[in-house]
């Protein structure tokens, strides 16, 4: 288990120069923006305008705080993301752009080369303890509100709001809050 604490972040511009992401994990350790296998990160988008193209990956999206904004992704019909649905998964090589609905938003994005791997996001709201079992090769899990304990094969931690831990094959985890809490598992397989 690797544990990432928020103010470890590395902060880089857009690929398109739009604006500034936060890179909580990349897989290589610090891989470049034309080489990741999977990438988890966090933008804040204060105008309308074009999503980055990434070719061959896969996307998936969440809003965390703010009101949404409505995606206009090639070949779908327009979609309001707000913090209250599903994160949204979309290849990352379509044109995409973005109509805030009312003022800036802060987006989770997970990405992972099509190719190879395959992705799903999982938002969760936990406020006792909670099981997890999965499949997936590597496990991230990010604390976006309140605060989780985690324990896996003996080992445990805590993740504050922002705080991120990184799995290798986990087989069993368990999750739990004293207080609510809410919590994104993005389980990350072979293609």
């Amino acid at each position: 288990m690797k544990i990432l604490r928020s103010n470890d972040y590395r902060h880089m511009p857009w690929k398109n120069g739009g604006g500034e992401t936060v890179e909580i994990a990349v897989s290589p350790d610090r891989a470049p923006l034309s080489d990741f296998d999977w990438r988890v990160s966090m933008a804040t988008v204060a105008n309308d305008g074009l999503f980055s193209s990434f070719s061959g990956i896969d996307r998936t999206l969440s809003i965390l705080e703010g009101a949404g904004m409505t995606l206009l992704i090639e070949g779908r019909p327009p979609k309001l993301l707000t913090t209250a649905d599903a994160p949204l998964s979309f290849p990352a090589d379509v044109t995409t752009s973005a109509k805030l609905a009312n003022g800036p938003i802060t987006d989770l994005n997970v990405m992972t080369r099509r190719q190879t791997l395959r992705h799903r996001v999982r938002k969760l709201h936990v406020d006792h303890s909670q099981p997890i079992t999965t499949h997936a090769r590597e496990l991230v899990l990010f604390c976006h509100r309140g605060s989780v304990a985690l324990s896996t094969e003996g080992v445990s931690a805590t993740l504050h709001a922002l705080d991120t831990a990184v799995l290798q094959h986990p087989v069993a985890l368990t999750l739990s809050a004293d207080i609510a809490s809410e919590v994104f598992l993005v389980e990350i397989s072979s293609a």
